[in-house]
């Protein structure tokens, strides 16, 4: 069986853009509907802080590795630092619109906390878990339209211009693990990873769930029949959990690597859009710059 691999040819490419910055968001910006708004506005929540914590989560693990990684690791972060701006302004949209989300961001800084104290391997593995979770719920995103079918355009826009760059970058993260457990037996990479993935799942569905359900209560929805409306959206229609279920499985197999399913097609269908916005390759040993 071939090893799966990150393609030789990838290449991972910046894309600086703003969104929003023109106008104001309608408060259910998603075919005014506060389930799916609420559905994205909590994800929105985590990525400032989320992404910054990738970041260095990846970076701590950079000497040693190859070239061609610390290249990608380089490319990964600068993307990242753009798609923290542009959730803080996203984030922002939000805030105006009446909604707290102290609590929201109180549960990410919890979150992250629990990694304080542990080995930075810790941090790298959880990492890699969550990109996974992005990365497949970036496919899905771009894969079937009926997604963002209805929003603001610039908020349409904007998770598009992310979902492309998380399908770009999702070996980096993985790539780095390898690299640094590179003396660790095939079991235990397996172990640790599908331990820490397992853990890490329950962590986010519970977290950004309620995250949800703390939205919408400030939109008056609450209850029983509230929450089968939202376990409806995320599960049946458009069903974006159900959607990505079989990708997350995909995780504990042997000889898992994220490009094993190459869907650099979906990148294709969206790019053109931002293609003036793309920032040239970072010459080897030059610093990104957050722009």
């Amino acid at each position: 069986m071939t090893k799966a691999k990150t393609p030789a040819n990838l290449t991972i490419t910046p894309r600086d853009r703003r969104f929003g910055r023109d106008g104001q968001y309608r408060r259910w910006w998603l075919n005014d509907d506060p389930y799916a708004t609420a559905f994205y506005n909590a994800m929105s929540v985590t990525f400032p802080k989320g992404e910054g914590f990738f970041i260095d989560s990846v970076r701590q693990f950079r000497d040693g590795a190859s070239p061609r990684l610390t290249a990608e690791i380089r490319a990964f972060t600068q993307q990242e630092v753009m798609h923290t701006r542009e959730h803080v302004a996203f984030n922002r949209h939000v805030t105006d619109q009446g909604y707290d989300i102290s609590r929201l961001e109180q549960r990410v800084d919890d979150e992250i906390a629990l990694t304080k104290g542990r080995p930075p391997i810790a941090s790298l593995v959880a990492t890699m878990c969550l990109e996974h979770f992005t990365a497949i719920m970036a496919h899905e995103l771009i894969a079937d339209p009926r997604h963002l079918a209805g929003a603001d355009q610039a908020a349409a826009d904007l998770w598009r211009w992310h979902a492309i760059e998380e399908i770009e970058h999702k070996g980096v993260a993985y790539d780095t693990w390898l690299h640094a457990t590179k003396n660790w037996s095939r079991w235990t990479r397996w172990r640790v990873r599908a331990t820490v993935m397992l853990l890490v799942t329950v962590r986010f569905t519970k977290g950004r769930t309620q995250g949800m359900l703390d939205l919408l209560a400030q939109d008056g929805l609450t209850g029983a029949r509230v929450k089968w409306r939202l376990f409806r959206y995320a599960f049946l229609r458009p069903g974006m959990a159900r959607k990505i279920a079989g990708a997350w499985a995909s995780f504990f197999l042997p000889g898992f690597h994220p490009w094993k399913h190459d869907d650099r097609a979906l990148i294709a269908l969206a790019d053109s859009d931002y293609k003036d916005a793309r920032l040239p390759k970072p010459k080897s040993g030059a610093s990104p710059q957050p722009a």
